[in-house]
């Protein structure tokens, strides 16, 4: 390579498309992520009083409440925005295809299954977009699509730019002229059966101008069709090598002419997309930087700005595991791990007889993951998937009935304040990870005359406590009858949440308040 083309590009990149805005920009180091400052949390609009809340004497702020109204933990799968189980309709090695399957039942069958509650697809570029200034998806896309909107399952994608496990460049044929592939230092040894292995490993010349005005493009076409679509829940941050994941392992190093040149490209193609996309969540893996292009930076204003996080296996490093296990109660984790089939050859059942598949779910647990891939590595289908499932039903069962937040409003209770009636909401988060962003509370009425409405702060309910917020109903009101209803706000959008309770609630998640505590009487 001729490092001193490419330093000279790499600098004419940076007048071109804002590397320079980066520039004083000192490295992020390493740092435990445990009650660490990040500066910023989101903005909380209409914040409701949630306490102190005395019942007695002068200061009294809910004068002589009383428990009116409990509810119990949901027994059901309560899929929300922010949480599920994910199945994979796509993959490194490319679209799903099964012998004498059409492309339609294929992934039907898989998005259909009754414990996943969100899909996820994984093109590479070359696949979305041929020639400049267009998209063009290929056919399975527009079938997931189809599939997610008749099965009402949102989406979260992944555009790869480069992928190890097919024989293809990642860059689309209009940019192969244009951008040169740089080698990397090494080799991969394995299986030379498998692409990966016998794959002459190179990657684009990120920093020449070209590729940033394509990737400016790319990031702009996604953005005009997806950025806010309702059946998109979050998009995976496009990241440097293999899979778009940060890392080119286990090559040496990077084709840069120096680790500034290559944090300065990645933090300013990170503003790319932090600049088209507003209203969907950016998901950033959490790989360390392997091969110093400065992912700590990129996760360190993952944060700031309100996005989320990912990792693309759980048995990993110990920096991994400390960002997903201490992240800020707002921000949501997903985690990829590959599972194995039902075939006894493949469970791996350790000396205490668990299966692999059950030591995956029952760590991702243990860091609170709210999404956790339905995936069986590089041998993707429904009949896998549930060839494991029918012989072992109870680990996935149970985590798809507690991952991600399911909250509820455990205590309701009223009381009035210079003759004035209010409600103090007792809120309880039975799933294992706390909500991915602002909580709106809301009491209304059918005809809606009545609507007060507030929102607690960041990442509340938490998984342990009940977190109190008081709403104050208009003079004269009468209590029961009304329904409260929740909705999550996160990058300004807001969405509806089911409370995740055994009493009844109604067809678009909310609870008619009714008074069933009775001390002196059984529950109804």
């Amino acid at each position: 390579m001729d490092r001193r083309r490419f330093l000279k590009s790499a600098t004419a990149t940076g007048l071109a498309v804002g590397l320079s805005k980066a520039t004083g920009k000192a490295s992020i180091p390493e740092h435990n992520w445990d009650k660490y400052d990040w500066g910023w949390e989101p903005p909380v609009l209409n914040r409701l009083y949630q306490g102190p809340f005395p019942q007695y004497g002068p200061g009294a702020v809910v004068p002589d409440s009383d428990v009116a109204m409990i509810t119990s933990p949901s027994r059901d799968i309560v899929s929300n925005f922010g949480m599920g189980l994910i199945v994979y309709v796509s993959d490194d090695t490319g679209p799903l295809q099964i012998a004498g399957q059409t492309m339609e039942r294929t992934l039907e069958d898989l998005i259909k299954l009754p414990f996943a509650q969100k899909i996820y697809a994984r093109p590479n570029w070359r696949e979305v977009q041929k020639q400049p200034g267009r998209l063009d998806f290929p056919e399975w896309w527009k079938i997931t699509f189809d599939l997610a909107r008749h099965y009402n399952k949102p989406i979260g994608f992944r555009v790869q730019l480069e992928n190890p496990d097919v024989p293809d460049p990642g860059m689309p044929d209009f940019l192969l002229n244009k951008v040169p592939y740089v080698k990397l230092k090494g080799e991969w040894k394995g299986n030379p059966a498998e692409t990966r292995y016998k794959k002459d490993n190179r990657v684009p010349q990120y920093d020449h101008p070209a590729y940033q005005a394509a990737f400016r493009e790319l990031n702009g076409l996604l953005a005009a069709e997806l950025n806010g679509h309702p059946l998109v829940e979050f998009v995976d941050t496009m990241m440097y090598g293999f899979w778009g994941e940060g890392h080119t392992w286990p090559y040496e190093g990077n084709p840069f002419p120096s680790q500034l040149v290559a944090e300065q490209t990645w933090s300013a193609m990170f503003e790319m997309q932090l600049e088209q996309w507003t209203k969907v969540p950016l998901a950033t893996n959490t790989q360390p930087d392997f091969s110093n292009v400065g992912n700590a930076d990129l996760l360190d204003r993952t944060i700031r700005s309100g996005n989320w996080i990912r990792t693309d296996t759980i048995f990993i490093e110990n920096t991994q595991i400390e960002a997903l296990s201490n992240r800020p109660p707002w921000t949501a984790a997903i985690c990829e791990v590959g599972f194995t089939t039902g075939d006894p050859k493949e469970l791996r059942t350790d000396e205490d007889g668990l299966t692999y598949n059950e030591q995956i779910i029952s760590h991702a647990a243990d860091v609170g993951v709210n999404y956790l891939s339905l995936w069986d590595w590089h041998n993707q289908s429904a009949a896998n998937i549930l060839s494991y499932y029918d012989k072992f039903p109870g680990p996935i069962d149970e985590m798809a009935r507690q991952i991600g937040y399911r909250v509820r409003p455990s205590f309701i209770w009223t009381f009035k304040r210079d003759g004035v009636p209010g409600l103090v909401i007792g809120l309880a988060n039975d799933g294992i990870a706390d909500v991915p962003g602002v909580l709106r509370l809301s009491v209304l009425s059918d005809d809606n005359k009545i609507n007060v409405s507030g929102c607690v702060d960041p990442g509340y309910p938490k998984t342990t406590g009940v977190h109190q917020a008081m709403l104050m109903l208009p003079a004269g009101a009468k209590w029961e009858g009304l329904r409260l209803k929740a909705e999550l706000e996160v990058k300004g959008m807001r969405y509806p949440v089911r409370w995740a309770c055994r009493q009844k609630v109604n067809s678009d998640g909310s609870l008619t308040l009714r008074h069933n505590y009775r001390p002196d009487q059984p529950l109804v």
